[in-house]
């Protein structure tokens, strides 16, 4: 959808199109039909999962959520139903004590189907649903203008009578967000086509795709004042989206702050760093080691690992279950999380220009660092008891030979460094009595010090932990 030169949102402008709507599906002539249960998802869950006033601590004993795909692979669905804290389950079951239960309307998990399926939406639509509700999109919004020209539709999901004369025709994603947004209490968009428009909305795309913010513009606010809220990823984390999805449900139930979430409405606290802080293979590029192909353990930026620049935690919490992810399971960050993804970040698995100089520059410090590095390993590896006698007494060291004299010399001077901030060294009062306490005065002081600190020239027995010809 080209940019607009009077101000309307694409939202608005497509609902400028379609026009109100003032009919709906007639349920006495639906009857059970698309509901093989006989009966609506929520209220077969219902007997388990409502809460009562002592489990709920707000007004809210529920909250519905409706799911809709956009332009999609329905991979952050998959990656929603691995999630574990929160899980799915457990807030579709009310289980966390305070939140309100979750309806969740999503085409994989409803029994209901066809109309049925649409009743919630429609009745959100008029005003008359029995709760608040939130909109979930997954997948990136097209330009619907683009597909009316030619009397088609991009992304269809369910009919409704609001053709001509009540006929019925299809309605499509963005149309049920344009007129469910204004009164959702929150809009969230999850996965990186959602939040940012994603890969169908790379450039030459022919759908005009987008995503959530773009399509209902940077003023808009939900019923209760919240900008939409975004959790990228392809596929995003499953449990970044329930944990989110948690806290807006405390602050939706009155009992807990708005979370904070940065200037792009991602949460603060789950993309605030970068994938590279805490990456299992950061020490690697710190000691200029970097991996030459993949399967190598070392540091992957110098194969089109993007993580020093990239907002993610994928490597501090894992792909599902805290396990797994992209650079823990030997695969190279591309930039899925990010509002560039895939325009700035290809191609794919090349380095950077800027890992080119930021490498060469890591090799030169790592080229003096690292070897002294394993020169203390080797040194802390052996107990005093060894140094004292020459030799390890393991049968798996037979053929490793003794420090030589370069590694010898290091450890003096290391080891000098490290005792002179030992404080147990120096003269100090005996611990727990005032001055005036202590016997004879300052001479009985200094000579109680000694009995418990004994002077570093008094050590003569290698009672310190050092052999005597290292003091």
């Amino acid at each position: 959808m080209a940019p607009s030169t009077d101000g309307r949102t694409p939202a608005e402008r497509l609902l400028e199109i379609l026009g109100p709507v003032n009919r709906f599906h007639d349920r006495a002539e639906l009857g059970d039909f698309g509901m093989p249960a006989r009966a609506m998802t929520e209220h077969l869950v219902e007997p388990v999962a409502r809460g009562t006033v002592t489990s709920r601590l707000g007004p809210l004993e529920k909250v519905h959520a409706f799911w809709f795909a956009g332009m999609s692979c329905d991979g952050c669905s998959v990656s929603v139903t691995g999630a574990t804290t929160p899980s799915v389950e457990s807030l579709l079951l009310g289980a966390h004590p305070g939140l309100p239960r979750v309806v969740l309307h999503h085409p994989v998990i409803n029994v209901e189907s066809g109309p049925n399926y649409l009743r919630a939406h429609e009745e959100a639509v008029q005003g008359v649903l029995d709760a608040p509700y939130v909109i979930i999109l997954e997948g990136s919004i097209t330009d619907e203008t683009i597909a009316m020209q030619t009397g088609g539709y991009w992304v269809g999901q369910g009919e409704e009578p609001w053709g001509p004369d009540g006929a019925h025709r299809t309605v499509t994603t963005d149309e049920w967000i344009a007129r469910l947004a204004p009164g959702a209490a929150a809009s969230i968009a999850i996965g990186t086509c959602a939040t940012w428009g994603g890969i169908p909305s790379a450039e030459g795309n022919p759908t005009g795709a987008m995503s959530l913010m773009d399509f209902l513009g940077k003023d808009y606010r939900s019923a209760l004042g919240v900008p939409v809220v975004n959790i990228p990823g392809c596929a995003p984390v499953g449990d970044n989206f329930t944990e989110t999805v948690a806290a807006v449900l405390y602050f939706l139930q009155g009992i807990g702050p708005l979370p904070e979430f940065d200037e792009l409405g991602r949460p603060a606290w789950l993309f605030g760093d970068t994938v590279h802080r805490h990456c299992v293979r950061g020490a690697y590029y710190e000691e200029g080691d970097f991996a030459a192909e993949f399967g190598d353990k070392e540091c992957l930026v110098e194969i089109g690992c993007w993580g020093p620049v990239v907002n993610c935690n994928i490597t501090e919490r894992g792909a599902i279950n805290h396990h797994g992810g992209c650079m823990n399971a030997g695969g190279a960050c591309i930039g899925c999380t990010m509002p560039g993804f895939p325009d700035k970040f290809t191609p794919f698995y090349t380095q950077s220009p800027g890992s080119a100089l930021s490498s060469a520059a890591t090799r030169i410090m790592g080229g003096v660092i690292k070897p002294l590095r394993n020169i203390t390993n080797a040194h802390l590896n052996r107990e005093v008891r060894w140094d004292r006698e020459g030799s390890v007494p393991s049968g798996w060291s037979r053929e490793k030979s003794e420090p030589g004299f370069v590694a010898e010399t290091i450890h003096r001077f290391y080891d000098r460094f490290r005792l002179a901030a030992d404080t147990s060294r120096n003269p100090a009062q005996p611990w727990g009595k005032r001055p005036e306490q202590v016997s004879g005065g300052s001479r009985m002081a200094t000579a109680a010090d000694d009995r418990v600190h004994p002077r570093q020239s008094d050590r003569t027995d290698g009672s310190d932990g050092h052999r005597p010809d290292e003091n």
